[in-house]
């Protein structure tokens, strides 16, 4: 069985590693990427943002079929409001900001929301955890996008500090 406290504290971990590689990543290159046809960092790191704040208002606001033509008409009314031009403060501190505000209206939630079953994008039917699970799941894809940019740049990713860390301290 699976805790939605667990995959809520787990989503935090992550959402942490992808504010410290927003605050990693040079301010001023926001705008790399490594060829054109893929996203910027800055666009990414905003996508992570917007999509997990996006979907879990829609779960939160009872949405239950996300297959539906107007889809992402009705997601944009949930995405952060944040400048096109902020940088990368107003970046961190509004996915600091929004996890922090998902995670405690999600945990308010009693265990039936999480058992009730809900359509995907895809159409796939599955319980409101498993559409948690997999947001975690997508920002941790993400997530590796923007570890991946780092390594382009010579910039160790803080999960690989730690690891380090933990190692020298043994």
């Amino acid at each position: 069985m699976v805790r939605i406290e667990h995959v809520l504290d787990s989503w935090r971990t992550i959402r942490q590693d992808s504010v410290a590689a927003v605050e990693d990543f040079p301010a001023e290159e926001f705008s790399f990427r490594p060829v054109p046809e893929v996203s910027t960092f800055g666009e990414i790191a905003r996508h992570i943002l917007n999509a997990g704040h996006a979907l879990t208002g829609l779960m939160l606001a009872g949405d239950v079929n996300f297959a539906t033509p107007d889809f992402r008409e009705r997601m944009s009314r949930h995405t952060v409001p944040l400048a096109p031009d902020a940088g990368q403060p107003e970046l961190a501190a509004a996915l600091r900001e929004s996890i922090a505000r998902r995670t405690e209206a999600l945990a308010a939630q009693p265990a039936e929301f999480f058992s009730q079953t809900m359509t995907r994008m895809d159409g796939q039917q599955v319980t409101r955890l498993e559409m948690l699970q997999m947001i975690k799941e997508h920002e941790l894809t993400h997530r590796a996008q923007l570890f991946l940019y780092l390594r382009m740049k010579g910039i160790v990713p803080s999960t690989t500090r730690r690891r380090m860390a933990k190692g020298a301290a043994k």
